[in-house]
């Protein structure tokens, strides 16, 4: 039987997942079986420039946090070693750094078991999905440039008319001097 002491810990634990979990907006859970310290070194440290709090916990304390909430579903993969990374504003960091580290990895024992996206389960598929998605600063400029494109076809447009009544206007100018340049040409000295 555990002490009071080892109890709260675990209490504690607990508490600090469901805070993790009910503070992101996604998470997944991965088997991080395999990866080597100078690997899982430089993962942690792309993931914390994300913003991706990335943790490792037993297996029976994430399942004390989501039983009986939404995520239960997910207590099907907590099997192995389990890791939760999640993110409280980025959808899309864990997913695409996670899945960018296991294409480039010699280890196939690295694996992304589910996750969850603002409070629902997700299947891989998802997940893929998501880790194709580009990251925040191009997402914003692909925006930018969507809404910037209306209004730089009106201002080539716009552009285009002020040429073309500057072309019909010079036109007639070189007409009028035309004839006066015939007159002095035709005008006897004196």
């Amino acid at each position: 039987m555990p002490s009071a002491k080892v109890l709260e810990a675990k209490q504690q634990q607990v508490e600090n997942i469901k805070t993790q979990i009910s503070e992101s907006c996604t998470g997944l859970l991965v088997d991080f079986t395999g990866i080597s310290v100078e690997d899982d070194t430089k993962l942690r440290a792309d993931l914390r420039q994300a913003g991706v709090t990335y943790k490792s916990y037993k297996n029976t304390l994430i399942n004390l946090a989501i039983k009986d909430t939404d995520l239960d579903p997910l207590c099907e993969h907590l099997v192995g070693a389990t890791a939760i990374a999640s993110s409280k504003d980025d959808y899309a960091a864990a997913a695409r750094i996670l899945s960018k580290y296991i294409e480039t990895s010699k280890s196939k024992t690295f694996v992304i078991k589910g996750g969850y996206l603002d409070g629902e389960p997700i299947g891989l598929d998802k997940i893929d999905s998501l880790a194709k998605l580009p990251d925040r600063e191009t997402l914003l400029s692909m925006v930018a440039n969507v809404f910037q494109a209306p209004m730089a076809s009106f201002a080539r447009v716009i552009q285009a008319i002020v040429d073309k009544a500057g072309e019909g206007a010079a036109e007639p100018a070189a007409e009028e001097a035309a004839p006066a340049a015939e007159e002095t040409a035709a005008a006897p000295a004196e």
